[in-house]
């Protein structure tokens, strides 16, 4: 086959030898193959993709939910066990009306432990999510013995009281001790009050 004897015009191709047409047609249906991948399927593949990562992600959550709704009646066990941790901690908060004796308790402790008190500060009331706290600020003096015994009795109150801040300084004489503190009682806060978290309980 003597390719300068081929008339190369398109519009003459049904002239050309055979295997001048079948390259012809192979190239024209590679490309046209090739276009069709192009603009069909690489689509479809990415769209496919897509969808494959779709539902690995809905797997994953359709999975954490079935743990979930299996351990359902652990969870409502836990909030009953929660609610009455909390209720029996309510129980324990003395009320606004309560604040004032629970003072006077807190000053007889220190005063039967055999301390002085140099100061017994009140603090304004601060309000927390579900209660209210009220700090005082004490500074007592005596020995380490009955620094502890006081301590010891604060948590031995029948209302909560915690003890924060604690600072001590010996005074170099008789073992005698300065104990500057922070105490903690507290009552129930506004949501409490009214029913939320738990409803008031009183023992």
């Amino acid at each position: 086959m003597n390719l300068s004897e081929i008339n190369w015009d398109v519009n003459a191709a049904g002239t050309w030898p055979t295997p001048l047409k079948a390259i012809a047609i192979l190239l024209i249906a590679l490309v046209t193959g090739g276009i069709g991948v192009y603009l069909l399927t690489v689509p479809q593949l990415e769209e496919l993709d897509t969808l494959e990562k779709q539902e690995e992600s809905l797997k994953t959550a359709f999975e954490a939910k079935q743990k979930k709704a299996a351990n359902l009646q652990d969870y409502r066990d836990q909030l009953d066990q929660i609610e009455a941790s909390l209720g029996e901690m309510l129980k324990q908060m003395p009320t606004k009306a309560e604040v004032a004796s629970l003072l006077v308790d807190i000053s007889q402790t220190g005063l039967a432990s055999g301390l002085e008190f140099k100061l017994f500060q009140p603090s304004g009331e601060i309000n927390r999510e579900f209660y209210s706290e009220l700090p005082i600020a004490i500074q007592v003096v005596g020995k380490y013995e009955e620094l502890g015994l006081f301590v010891s009795g604060l948590a031995s109150l029948p209302r909560i009281v915690t003890v924060h801040d604690v600072v001590m300084t010996p005074l170099g004489k008789d073992g005698m001790m300065t104990m500057n503190a922070t105490i903690k009682t507290y009552n129930e806060g506004e949501s409490a009050s009214k029913g939320q978290p738990a409803k008031r309980r009183r023992g």
